[in-house]
């Protein structure tokens, strides 16, 4: 990444990785976020500082806490981003990826970042956040989510799934989702939402794959957030909870993740997420458009739900 200074705003310049471009050369969302990260970092460099020196000169861990992203447009392979930052209400940054078509500059995401710099349990130094971002700062991530009980006989798999309709899965969180020799990161939990989405539609027959192979349906994310809630700390056992919770104009489907991990006999919030899913149609009638979701995929995505 490459960055290039303007009075009050960041803007870098940047591609997306290779590993981005499952399906043809089309990149998905999570390297979307990805690019939103790094524009994120350059943010901090600019206010004088970057994520290295709070850590070790402060014993501070910068940590997107929210990420609220629409997606307008696609991003191809050799796609050069720029990702312009802005300083938005309160405490959010506004942040925008564009590239340069036939000689027009096409948005490709709007976002709404939120920061936090956390007191890091596994850092020596303690010297104050820089003046400039000392509004950031936060001893840990703390939530107003209610945690919950498990009942006496009850256990964490038998709660999280009683709800109808509820995909679980639950993971051990690798140290290369955490950072800080500690916690799971933001990133982690963009990689987790991918993951859960693709478990959740092979669990009800209609996987990425399959849909390619008969109706060459390509899976299309227009809309996604993710937020962290409290710390999930490496090694520990993530439960995840993907529902469907509902069907828009017959064309996309609406769905959330919620995250946790059991301390005692309670289930701890540690993150949430929403995602907006359909399908675009890659060759035969309609190529170029959205698939339209018929009876056997909507009986499949949410069963007898209403």
């Amino acid at each position: 990444m490459t960055a290039v200074l303007r009075p009050s705003r960041t803007v870098t310049h940047g591609r997306p990785a290779f590993e981005g471009a499952n399906i043809r050369t089309w990149i998905g969302f999570k390297h979307f976020m990805y690019l939103v990260e790094q524009g994120v970092l350059q943010w901090l460099r600019d206010q004088g500082t970057s994520a290295r020196d709070l850590f070790l000169q402060h014993g501070l861990g910068a940590e997107i806490v929210d990420c609220s992203v629409q997606l307008p447009a696609v991003l191809e392979l050799d796609d050069e981003v720029e990702v312009e930052v802005t300083p938005g209400r309160g405490d959010k940054l506004n942040v925008q990826l564009s590239v340069v078509r036939e000689g027009e500059k096409v948005t490709v995401l709007r976002g709404k970042v939120t920061v936090a710099l956390v007191r890091e349990r596994a850092a020596d130094a303690r010297a104050a956040a820089p003046e400039a971002l000392a509004h950031l700062e936060v001893p840990a991530l703390e939530s107003t989510v209610e945690r919950v009980a498990i009942p006496d006989g009850e256990t964490a798999e038998s709660v999280l799934t009683a709800s109808p309709g509820a995909f679980l899965w639950s993971w051990r969180a690798p140290y290369f989702y955490c950072h800080y020799s500690d916690r799971v990161q933001h990133s982690g939990f963009v990689r987790t939402l991918e993951e859960v989405v693709d478990r959740y539609l092979a669990d009800r027959g209609i996987s990425v794959g399959r849909m390619l192979t008969e109706r060459a349906w390509i899976p299309v994310v227009s809309r996604a957030r993710v937020r962290l809630l409290e710390d999930a700390r490496m090694e520990e056992t993530v439960h995840t909870v993907f529902t469907v919770t509902d069907i828009l104009r017959g064309v996309m489907f609406d769905g959330r993740m919620d995250c946790y991990v059991q301390r005692g006999q309670e289930l701890v919030p540690v993150a949430t997420a929403q995602i907006l899913h359909g399908y675009a149609i890659a060759a035969g009638p309609g190529a170029g458009g959205m698939a339209e979701l018929d009876e056997g995929v909507v009986h499949a995505l949410i069963g007898d739900r209403t």
